[in-house]
């Protein structure tokens, strides 16, 4: 009798919480999906911060938070909200530091995922990632036009999520104990890499190839010989595809001719714009160095000092649609001077940390490598599509060590 009463009572309760699985796994799998597409992945991040919030996520915020990277998160953005006091705001030009905000989909991210959850959530990254692959593919290769244009993505972009591709095809084959995974796997980074050497992004590619040797080395630094071997032949291959690739020898053969045209007064390249945004970037520093001009104030930081730096020697340059300073250092140098660099150092920490405490030490120098390369060149952080790309990646390796414990060969030679 007792049992038929209790019964009827619990099936709502137990609806809601079908519900609720049923949407995180949803959300996860659309944000995974749209994450490369602008104004669909604004939309599917609400849509996660809103499920999170209905799942509870806001109770076990405290819980959440102790994650390294969650917390380094948390203080980055709080450091920038906080320079909008000395920044000019609202009248500060445009203000692209509001896409470092973007990092705080980590957190309910995170929080939703679980053992149920990884599949799904797992799913609907390679879904969206193949979708772009191979959509770009076709745009580069057949329509000649770099990135994607009707998702709005640059081909620096697009280059940087090949790279992306490769170091996780790379670490998954140096961790697995199935051969044929293995081979698997380095013939998708060996044919990744191929095409990133025939895309115009040199920021990216560096990038790529710095965490490439680096991951290697950490995966076979106790084997010297094979170690040596592996690095012979990745170099070799690497300047076999920079000998026979027209694009690369054509991005970098202008990097001498722009410096000199440069040195000439002429800053309307690629090369020369980047030239300035680094030197008046640094002198705004030297300027302000422990609290810098405040956040927001790249635009016009770089457009008042390109008319006195040197005697307006990149002048010119000023008079481009300037949005930032290509490095994300200097960028939040200027914003902050030393407290923001520190908080910039702090969420590569964290980022580091919250692997490493899973045993995933390796993977993790290898993301904040990448990001740390990537981000000499261009604004990573701000690209919107390669760090969701890269903190989801980071969310499914916690939960996937935390649900399974498995013992990979990675955390075998930490021993």
């Amino acid at each position: 009798m007792l049992v038929n009463l209790v019964t009827p009572l619990s099936n709502p309760v137990q609806s809601i919480n079908d519900w609720r699985d049923s949407a995180a796994k949803f959300a996860l799998f659309i944000f995974g999906v749209v994450l490369w597409h602008k104004g669909s992945a604004i939309a599917a991040g609400s849509l996660l911060i809103l499920v999170w919030i209905l799942c509870g996520g806001l109770l076990h915020l405290k819980v959440t938070i102790k994650e390294p990277l969650a917390m380094a998160i948390i203080s980055f953005c709080g450091v920038l909200l906080l320079g909008i006091l000395w920044s000019d705001y609202p009248n500060s030009g445009r203000f692209r530091w509001d896409k470092y905000c973007g990092l705080m989909i980590f957190i309910p991210y995170l929080s939703l995922l679980n053992k149920d959850r990884l599949a799904w959530a797992v799913g609907g990254l390679v879904i969206g990632y193949l979708g772009i692959l191979f959509v770009g593919l076709y745009y580069q290769f057949f329509l000649g036009v770099p990135g994607i244009p009707p998702l709005k993505m640059a081909y620096l972009h697009y280059s940087a999520g090949i790279g992306v591709g490769v170091l996780l095809a790379i670490y998954w084959a140096g961790i697995s104990k199935n051969r044929g995974v293995v081979i698997l796997m380095t013939v998708v980074a060996f044919l990744l890499i191929l095409v990133q050497f025939n895309l115009n992004g040199r920021g990216p590619l560096l990038a790529t190839c710095s965490a490439t040797i680096l991951l290697l080395f950490l995966l076979h630094r106790h084997h010297f010989k094979k170690l040596l071997g592996i690095l012979t032949v990745v170099i070799v291959m690497m300047g076999a595809f920079a000998y026979h690739s027209s694009v690369f020898q054509d991005r970098f053969s202008r990097i001498e001719t722009e410096l000199v045209q440069s040195e000439r007064g002429v800053n309307d390249t690629s090369t020369g714009e980047r030239r300035a945004f680094y030197e008046i970037g640094l002198n705004a520093i030297s300027q302000r160095p422990w609290f810098g001009h405040g956040t927001g104030m790249a635009q016009k930081s770089f457009a008042e000092l390109a008319d006195t730096y040197q005697g307006g020697r990149f002048k010119d340059v000023a008079n481009h649609h300037h949005l930032h300073f290509h490095n994300d250092l200097i960028e939040i140098g200027v914003y902050l001077g030393l407290l923001g660099i520190s908080a910039y150092f702090f969420l590569l920490w964290g980022w580091f940390q919250s692997l490493r405490v899973r045993g995933l030490t390796f993977l993790g120098a290898t993301l904040v490598c990448f990001i740390f390369m990537a981000g000499l060149t261009d604004v990573i952080l701000i690209y919107g599509q390669i760090p969701s790309l890269l903190l989801a990646i980071t969310a499914i390796a916690i939960i996937w060590q935390r649900e399974y414990g498995t013992l990979t060969r990675e955390t075998e030679r930490l021993r």
